[in-house]
C-alpha cells in the first residue's frame, strides 16, 4: 500500500507540474500574443520632391509597411501647425501631396508616426529667378 501511495503522489505532482508550468511558459512568451512588431526605420520612408507646375508644388510620400500596422501621415507648416493628419494601414503606401505654388518660401515637415516610433523629413522650398543673357556673333 505504501508503493501505491507513492505512485499516486507522483502522478498528482506530475499533473500539477504540467498545469502550473504550461501557463507560466505561455506568459513568459508574451501570453500567447504575437509580440513581433517591426521597428520603424529610415529606409522604409521616402519623401521626394516631384516637381512644380504653375499652381502647385508636388511631393511624393512612400512608406513600406510590411506588417500593415496603423500609422499616421502628419504634415506641418513652418510654424509647426498640423495642416494634414490622416491614419493609414497600407503595406505599400504611396501618396502625392500638393502645396499651393506661391512666391513665398516655406518648410513643410512630413512625419510618419506609428506605435513603434516616427520618421521626420523636413524640406525648404524657395524660388530663385535667374536671367540669362545670350550674345550671338553676327
Amino acid at each position: 500500500m505504501n508503493t501505491k501511495f507513492v505512485k499516486t503522489l507522483a502522478v498528482v505532482i506530475a499533473t500539477v507540474v504540467v498545469f502550473v508550468s504550461n501557463p507560466t511558459s505561455t506568459l513568459a512568451n508574451g501570453g500567447g500574443v504575437d509580440t513581433k512588431k517591426s521597428t520603424l526605420t529610415e529606409e522604409q520612408v521616402s519623401v521626394k520632391y516631384q516637381g512644380t507646375s504653375e499652381t502647385s508644388i508636388r511631393f511624393k510620400v512612400e512608406f513600406e509597411n510590411p506588417t500593415s500596422e496603423k500609422f499616421n501621415l502628419i504634415i506641418k507648416n513652418d510654424n509647426g501647425d498640423v495642416i494634414f493628419n490622416q491614419q493609414f494601414s497600407e503595406a505599400h503606401f504611396s501618396k502625392s501631396v500638393l502645396f499651393q505654388n506661391t512666391d513665398t518660401e516655406f518648410r513643410p515637415t512630413f512625419i510618419i508616426r506609428s506605435a513603434n516610433g516616427e520618421i521626420v523629413r523636413t524640406f525648404e522650398v524657395s524660388k530663385t529667378l535667374t536671367e540669362n543673357t545670350v550674345v550671338t556673333r553676327l
